[in-house]
């Protein structure tokens, strides 16, 4: 039975019409024939270019899309954690009543010294409006934890304590390891690495081959709008698939970017890349001149008063360092206190300052303007992926990203189930898949230059090369299998099939 396709090398169906998800082919049934004539539908066959592409976006969609999918499953849950704080927290987040007056903050600390008398103070983040006080103690079996207690700095009374993780809420950090690592630790940070290097590839394929489709009638409608005529199947599907595929695009774009930014592999060529642009994050010198820096050789080293940060935050206040801030605390008198603006909201608050306690100076100082470019753009990606950036607007297009990915995955999968063949002996439980070969029908040239490109994204984000290369070696040893096993066997002229 012969089969017309714009895609070269279809495998045949054995049933009714079907189409391979985002791309131009339509595998149709026809009535036997001898002719060796070329049809229509084969004198549109696209290059081996867009073969290869649709080939690509197919393994990469069924293979890849369970891990976008658990990432956006638990993107979704982490959109909404400063809601979910508030409720679950509220006691100790925030004051029941403002007062007119604030406390002086090391009256705050030593409320909270004498709450959790263990543990060496290493930070404090002063309340303001109806935020408590959050004042941090470290000890050697909690790790990167630490042990936050909650202080009203209205009145100086302590409102709760919690082990926090980089003043992060127990709920914050279980959601964030969620959407992380699966709390797998290691092993599940690749699942995160996985999807965020293959997300831009699934996007940009799929925006290609969208494009390429409504050749001969780009319109803005067909583009950006579901096709509505279609009748109830694969094509309607793909229609949906791939218009929330347009519509979504740039935002999955920026989830892949800034989602590499910090994962385990590609996250650190990316630091080494800023490194060696000198566009790392600058920090102040906790260096201290004169006889303070110099006291650890002389053995006249101190623990620091905490006293002291009174007039730590004043110097800070007084050098225009405003907004919330978190105060670091050293460990000895041989260092300087940081200060450090902790505002996520745009527009974005990293100034961050050293001062002396034993003269209240500023000793140091580093402000976001003066940060690399590259340094601005990692920050503000950073905080649009975790929701900090706008406010709930950021909240509410995450989540809008989050359920809009899951539906182009539903809908990818459902017009893999919707192409299967249907005919009494040919049945299957899914559709077939795009033929292999499609990098035959490009040019060496092109081809070699792929390999180079190919290698070297490989090469920077690794989980997206060596996914791709154990799948060459098993796509490679298969075809290989299937061109040593002999031919099937013609069926009889009297076999007849049913529909």
């Amino acid at each position: 039975m012969p089969v017309n396709s714009d895609t070269p090398g279809l495998p045949d169906p054995g049933g009714p019409a079907e189409e391979i998800p985002g791309t131009t082919a339509t595998v149709t049934e026809a009535p036997a024939t001898t002719t060796t004539q070329p049809t229509t539908s084969a004198s549109r066959r696209p290059g081996g270019f867009g073969a290869l592409l649709t080939r690509l976006h197919f393994y990469a969609g069924v293979l890849v899309a369970p891990f976008l999918l658990v990432a956006a499953i638990t993107g979704l849950l982490y959109t909404f954690t400063p809601q979910l704080d508030s409720l679950v927290y509220g006691k100790e987040l925030h004051v029941s009543h403002t007062g007119d007056s604030i406390r002086p903050l090391s009256e705050q600390v030593a409320a909270a010294r004498a709450e959790h008398p263990t543990g060496m103070l290493i930070a404090v983040r002063p309340g303001s409006g109806d935020g408590t006080t959050q004042v941090d103690f470290s000890l050697p079996e909690l790790g990167e934890d630490a042990h936050t207690v909650y202080v009203d700095p209205y009145t100086g009374k302590v409102t709760g304590q919690l082990t926090t993780w980089y003043a992060s809420t127990p709920l914050k950090t279980w959601l964030d390891d969620f959407h992380r690592n699966l709390h797998l630790g290691t092993i599940g940070r690749y699942y995160s690495e996985i999807a965020a290097s293959w997300l831009w590839v699934l996007a940009l394929g799929g925006l290609v081959l969208w494009w390429r489709r409504q050749r001969g009638n780009r319109t803005a409608r067909r583009l950006l709008l579901p096709d509505q005529s279609a009748k109830k199947g694969v094509r309607r599907t793909r229609s949906w698939h791939a218009v929330t595929g347009v519509w979504i695009s740039i935002g999955l774009l920026g989830l892949s970017a800034t989602g590499l930014t910090w994962s385990r592999y590609a996250g650190a060529n990316f630091g080494d890349a800023l490194d060696a642009l000198r566009s790392g994050t600058p920090g102040v010198s906790t260096t201290l001149p004169g006889p303070s820096g110099t006291a650890t050789a002389s053995g006249d080293a101190k623990s620091v008063d905490p006293a002291a940060i009174d007039g730590v935050l004043k110097a800070a206040r007084s050098d225009d360092l405003d907004g919330p801030v978190e105060i670091a605390v050293p460990a000895d008198n041989t260092t300087a206190w940081t200060v450090t603006q902790t505002r996520n909201l745009w527009p974005v608050g990293r100034d961050s300052l050293a001062v002396d306690a034993s003269t209240d100076q500023v000793v140091d100082r580093v402000d976001f303007a003066d940060w690399p470019i590259l340094s601005k753009l990692t920050r503000w990606g950073i905080n649009a992926h975790m929701g900090t950036l706008f406010g709930i607007v950021n909240q509410i297009l995450l989540a809008l990203l989050a359920i809009g990915l899951i539906s182009v995955i539903t809908w990818g999968y459902r017009m893999w189930w919707q192409r299967r063949p249907t005919r009494a002996d040919r049945r299957a439980a899914l559709g077939a898949p795009p033929a292999r070969g499609a990098w035959r029908g490009m040019s060496s040239q092109a081809v070699a230059i792929g390999i180079v490109v190919v290698a070297a994204i490989g090469w920077v984000i690794p989980l997206f090369g060596i996914p791709l290369a154990l799948f060459l070696a098993i796509d490679l040893a298969v075809g290989a299998s299937r061109r040593r096993q002999p031919p099937a066997p013609s069926p009889s002229p009297g076999a007849t099939s049913g529909d």
